[in-house]
């Protein structure tokens, strides 16, 4: 039981001190930075990479509208990043 205890505290510690450094990367979900972004996606070349730039810009407008703000931040991060994926 003990055991059992200590694994959980010991997840938890290190759960809780990696979602703060990546939760830091994430853009936050807001009008500008969507606006940003989307420059920044309209801007690539045409290719896939351009279109699944899109889809994840589409997500995180529906998200944003939906009220799910950790969401829109998630597909927001990865539209921006999209751009270095190969």
């Amino acid at each position: 039981m003990i055991t059992r205890l200590l694994g959980a505290a010991a997840m938890a510690a290190v759960v809780f001190s990696v979602v703060p450094a990546s939760a830091a990367r994430m853009q936050g979900c807001s009008p500008d930075n969507l606006m940003k972004t989307e420059s920044a996606v309209e801007s690539m070349a045409d290719g896939g990479v351009k279109w699944v730039a899109f889809k994840e810009m589409a997500d995180a407008q529906t998200a944003l509208l939906d009220g799910k703000m950790g969401a829109c931040a998630m597909h927001l991060t990865r539209a921006a990043h999209a751009g270095m994926m190969k």
